[in-house]
């Protein structure tokens, strides 16, 4: 039977959310084609590019956030997981949607969501397209004037695969969510060039040719005109764009959205000028971020999979030719194979390593942790927790005053240490974490 009453207050709508993830996610977008036409297809009121990948997803949207921005245009911004509130999902011009807006949202789509689960459970919204409606719903009420919508997992068969995009945007292929999107490359490739419409350019980054390939082939069959990176810029890391955003990988996410840019029209008004200044003025927390703690330089990075750990062995790498000096290490994450590609590329340049436990259901533990340490790393190797290393604003238990800690790993993982260093940015809401 459908629920009936509102919620009053932010808690409950936690629960309810809650309850939602706790049911697991599925695939397919016809739940989500019947939600919002439903809600009068918000998601057509305005117009979107939409960006898929492996790695680089999130940055590359941010990126052409800042660009448009720039412009002087309204951006809607839809990204997960979240780092520390569930608002940080949905942002007008960067701004969080609000508590009091997400139990508004929650009392107006929930006996939306019921109406098709009264005749089957199993097509009632999951959390993932619940939150995927609020913020269709969130763009089209502010009105802005275009939004970027990152894919939650996959493409072919993710909630937002409803939008028909400007431009779709293939980050990166690598290996990752194997054990739902294939284990090759190949697999992975077709399953995130799922969201390639007909006749709608799509930009590849930098990705292996085997998967390039197969998008190539996808596209071709929609009439998509592809635009690579790789053509445009070349491969020489000098060509690329610059990003307030460190690391030469965010380079090639600069130059993504830069490509991206350059295919709007031009009421867009991107111009060299409007681009170059929004690559320079992203705002992406936690990637490759310098901070302070304890009076000693910590960097917070997500690097939760393997190619993820290739960028992260170039950046240790160049980290300890700038200080000449070893970092002090901690590190979570979720599943063995992220653990194990992770735990390679750190043993070779930490000086201590300090394990943690996300708080997740799908984290490694210490001892599944410390089995991914490789044998010849000769340094301390710690069981911690969050809390312990950094157990107030501007503490740091680990490493000395001479040393740079780095935290990586697991997004999850440093949401938690922004949630212990900046209690300005309130109660973390891990649990509302999709898988």
């Amino acid at each position: 039977m459908p629920t009936t009453g509102t919620f009053a207050g932010y808690a409950p709508v936690q629960d309810y959310l809650f309850g939602l993830k706790a049911k697991g996610m599925k695939f397919g977008i016809d739940r989500m084609q019947v939600l919002v036409e439903a809600l009068g297809h918000p998601e057509r009121s305005y117009p979107v590019i939409h960006v898929a990948g492996t790695n680089g997803k999130g940055s590359v949207s941010a990126l052409l956030d800042a660009i448009l921005h720039t412009a002087g245009w309204r951006t809607g911004l839809y990204t997960s997981p979240h780092l520390v509130k569930l608002g940080e999902r949905v942002q007008v011009d960067r701004r969080l949607l609000g508590e009091a807006e997400i139990v508004a949202y929650t009392n107006e789509l929930r006996p939306v969501a019921e109406r098709p689960a009264l005749f089957s459970a199993d097509d009632h919204p999951s959390f993932f397209e619940f939150m995927t409606a609020m913020a269709f719903l969130q763009f089209a009420r502010r009105q802005v004037d275009i939004g970027i919508i990152e894919v939650g997992l996959g493409g072919r068969l993710d909630a937002t695969n409803v939008v028909l995009p400007e431009v779709a945007v293939i980050t990166s292929i690598g290996l990752d969510h194997c054990d739902m999107l294939g284990d090759r490359l190949d697999l992975i490739a077709a399953e995130k060039a799922g969201i390639i419409k007909p006749g709608r350019p799509v930009v590849l980054g930098r990705m292996p040719p085997v998967a390039e390939e197969v998008i190539r082939k996808i596209a071709a069959e929609r009439h998509a005109p592809v635009h690579s990176v790789r053509e445009e810029f070349g491969d020489g890391i000098d060509r690329y764009p610059h990003t307030n955003l460190e690391g030469d990988y965010q380079r090639w996410n600069a130059a993504t959205a830069t490509l991206v840019a350059r295919l709007l029209p031009p009421r867009w008004k991107l111009d060299g000028e409007v681009i170059s200044r929004g690559l320079l003025h992203a705002n992406w927390p936690g990637r490759w971020q310098r901070m302070t703690a304890g009076g000693r330089p910590l960097i917070l990075d997500a690097s939760h999979n393997p190619e993820g750990a290739q960028v992260l062995d170039a950046n240790l790498t160049k980290l300890l030719s700038e200080t000449g000096r070893k970092p002090v290490i901690m590190t979570g994450a979720l599943g063995e194979y992220r653990a194990r590609a992770l735990l390679e590329v750190i043993a070779r340049h930490a000086r201590e390593i300090h394990l943690a436990i996300p708080h997740q259901a799908r984290a490694c533990g210490y001892e599944e942790l410390e089995h991914c340490v490789p044998a010849a790393f000769d340094g301390r190797v710690a069981r911690t927790t969050v809390a312990d290393v950094f157990p107030g604003p501007d503490r740091c238990a680990i490493g000395g005053a001479e040393d740079t800690v780095v935290v990586t790993g697991s997004i999850y993982l440093i949401g938690e240490v922004f949630e212990q260093l900046e209690p300005g940015r309130g109660a973390g809401e891990g649990r509302l974490q999709d898988f």
